[in-house]
């Protein structure tokens, strides 16, 4: 699988910015798109007020909706919508580069793309991700298959920016750590998640920290996380890790804002110190990647 990279018009700078705030959001959606707009609008401003240059939402944040056909209902085509509206106004207004998932027109007239969007500063759409990795679990008395309404994505994304190469990623996309063996030279990692509360309990945090250590990466994963008026629980637990796999902020519960600074030259450290990145040496048959 080849990862699509993507330039913004503003990202090939002579030099990246060294040290630079980040946010990850975290809500516990409802059913209604303006009450989630509304409450993402004051965590974004949050955010916004407290420096962070680059913003990041939760899955699905404009909706949780009481049936999984719901999305289905409110998803957008793409460039015209609330949701893309609010986004691209909400970056704008806040000059940052802001990211979220949210359900987009599949092929399929009864499934949605769970579409990963991200906006630069000025709130033009610099890139796309679908999630590949749908979730399916049957565990006593929860059960969730993401395949009846979504229509999986088929491509890897990496997008520059002022800040390094970001690489995007959906909630369940964390188990899979080959995606992330596909995203050459990859900086940041951001993670919108809806993390049930039954598996985070014990997997959220190994996989977040894992996927950091074994790129080197910074992680930025912001999740939802409390009770849902649809009743299902959410892990939340957002956290910011560092390439060496230090948790530098988390949320365990509740709507809130998750902030760190990214330092670029303390990562170009590690990663001369630990060149692990350049022993790899075992091809990967599914990327014919090393």
């Amino acid at each position: 699988m080849t990862p699509l990279s993507i330039d913004s018009t503003q990202s090939r700078i002579a030099a990246q910015q060294s040290a630079f705030k980040v946010a990850a959001v975290q809500m516990a959606s409802g059913p209604r798109v303006e009450g989630n707009l509304n409450e993402a609008r004051r965590l974004i401003a949050d955010a916004a007020a407290k420096g962070a240059k680059l913003v990041v939402l939760p899955e699905f944040f404009a909706i949780m909706g009481m049936d999984e056909t719901d999305k289905v209902k409110v998803c957008e085509t793409p460039g015209e919508g609330v949701i893309q509206q609010f986004m691209r106004e909400q970056a704008r207004r806040h000059k940052i580069w802001l990211i979220g998932s949210l359900p987009l027109q599949a092929t399929a007239p009864d499934k949605v793309r769970n579409s990963l969007l991200v906006f630069d500063e000025s709130g033009t759409q610099v890139a796309r991700y679908d999630k590949i990795h749908l979730f399916n679990l049957t565990l006593g008395n929860e059960s969730y298959n993401e395949a009846q309404t979504i229509e999986a994505g088929d491509k890897v994304v990496v997008v520059d920016s002022p800040f390094g190469r970001i690489g995007l990623s959906i909630c369940y996309d964390l188990r899979f750590p080959e995606l992330f063996r596909t995203m050459p030279d990859v900086d940041l990692i951001v993670l919108p998640a809806a993390f049930t509360a039954t598996t985070g309990k014990v997997h959220w945090e190994p996989l977040v920290r894992a996927r950091a250590i074994e790129n080197l990466s910074y992680v930025i994963a912001a999740a939802q996380g409390g009770d849902h008026v649809n009743g299902r629980e959410t892990h939340g637990h957002s956290m910011i890790v560092d390439p060496w796999g230090r948790i530098l902020d988390e949320l365990p519960r509740g709507s809130g804002v998750v902030m760190a600074e990214i330092n670029a030259s303390y990562q170009k450290s590690l990663r001369a110190s630990l060149p692990a990145l350049s022993h790899r040496n075992i091809t990967c048959n599914c990327c014919d990647q090393a």
